[in-house]
């Protein structure tokens, strides 16, 4: 690989993850903070905790909901006029969307008024973050050697961990500097308006960003992708990311509302359990895909999900153990990161290589935000719902343990020699 082809990948994985990072850096500040956003947005005299947490969690899914339609929009454009433009369009609005709550009114200001504006932004963020996750990992993998896609892929997921991880640290220490008064009132707005000056730095590297080689060549012969083969792929594409989808937004999202609601637990333990979740997340995935390089795709994510499914149960009954001491949940929620890295790590490569590079940005993009639509957006609403209608407080568990199952059988179906292979035009 020459100098100046080395310059353009190691380009192409910073300007395409560092969207990435700001996008999942807002998701998590908002998971993080949803009982404090549902007092300030959803909250009424007539109105309950739970219902008001609820009413954040149904704001939260309905951006996922989103998500297939900025897929389909930013990715038919990424397909026909560059990945790069449309990556920068796509950071534009995720940046004014993600300040602009920062800067909403409350309930108390606006009344009614307010969780409707709430949910207006959301649905913008929706719309950015469906264009950005297919346009990033075409970036990444039409630039990376073939013998790297792996671990190029990786990188995507990995910027997620770190922008949960810096969501959470925030959060964190925003909730140990300030009173729960000033935190209720003002401290929440702060890592919103943070994600302004994180935006511009995006842009810039964006804008110094070259269009991929695969994306050059089709354009030469154009000729549409079969409709029907990107379909299958998009379907198949589902079913292999449902696990990862719901098990990652589990540990890693839900969590920390999951322990104050259900287990009592105070908002900076809360915290801090899903930094070490986010942490034992990051730590897997880089490694897995190197690993998905070395030995295929196939291996390395079925291992994932079907670890999920047998530690599931132990490590929420180990959780919800009051005479567990804090050291040994600490290493039970790192462990349920830490095996959700597993399918992270090469799952972004897995999906590059399902579609051809006419319809990459819009097949890749369109499973993912599907499956994250269905399984990431609504797992705290379906388990915040259930566990309040059946009060079974194993709800988080059932939920993972029955979508893993499912992508196991779907993760069966890859071929094993895919990894080697040279991405289709």
């Amino acid at each position: 690989m020459s100098s100046a082809t080395e310059v353009r990948t190691r380009r192409s994985l910073v300007a395409g993850t560092v969207g990435n990072f700001v996008e999942w850096y807002e998701f998590g500040a908002y998971g993080f903070f949803a009982t404090v956003i549902a007092a300030n947005f959803f909250s009424s005299t007539a109105t309950s905790d739970a219902e008001s947490l609820i009413k954040t969690y149904a704001s939260f899914a309905l951006a996922f909901f989103f998500r297939p339609i900025g897929a389909a929009v930013f990715g038919r454009v990424g397909d026909r006029i560059g990945r790069r433009p449309t990556l920068i369009l796509v950071l534009l609005l995720m940046t004014l969307s993600t300040t602009l709550i920062g800067l909403l009114p409350t309930y108390a200001t606006v009344g009614a008024a307010a969780p409707w504006l709430l949910t207006l932004v959301r649905a913008l963020q929706g719309l950015s973050a469906g264009g950005e996750f297919g346009g990033a990992v075409s970036i990444m993998t039409e630039f990376a050697p073939r013998t790297k896609r792996g671990l190029y892929g990786a990188w995507q997921s990995f910027t997620v961990a770190l922008g949960l991880l810096a969501g959470a640290g925030l959060a964190a220490i925003l909730a140990t500097v300030l009173s729960k008064e000033a935190l209720t009132d003002w401290g929440w707005r702060v890592p919103f308006l943070v994600a302004l000056p994180l935006g511009l730095v995006a842009l810039w590297l964006r804008l110094k960003l070259d269009e991929t080689p695969s994306f050059t060549r089709v354009q030469e012969e154009p000729r549409p992708a079969g409709a029907g083969e990107v379909a299958k792929a998009i379907a198949l594409g589902i079913g292999r990311l449902m696990g990862w989808s719901a098990a990652g937004y589990t540990f890693l999202v839900v969590m920390p509302s999951y322990l104050q609601a259900t287990l009592n637990a105070t908002f900076q333990q809360a915290l801090v359990a899903t930094v070490l979740a986010n942490a034992g997340f990051a730590v897997s995935i880089l490694p897995a895909g190197w690993l998905s390089d070395r030995i295929g795709r196939r291996p390395v994510m079925v291992a994932g999900a079907a670890l999920v499914v047998v530690l599931a149960f132990p490590l929420m009954n180990l959780l919800q153990d009051k005479e567990s001491g804090n050291a040994a949940k600490g290493l039970a929620v790192f462990v349920a990161g830490f095996v959700v890295g597993l399918m992270a790590g090469p799952g972004p490569a897995m999906l590059a290589e399902m579609f051809p590079t006419r319809a990459r940005y819009t097949g890749l993009g369109l499973a993912y935000s599907l499956s994250n639509a269905v399984f990431s957006g609504s797992a705290g609403l379906i388990i915040t719902e259930l566990i309040k209608r059946t009060k079974n407080v194993d709800i988080p568990a059932w939920y993972v343990v029955v979508t893993c199952a499912v992508s196991v059988i779907a993760l069966l179906t890859l071929r094993g020699d895919d990894y080697r292979r040279e991405l289709r035009d």
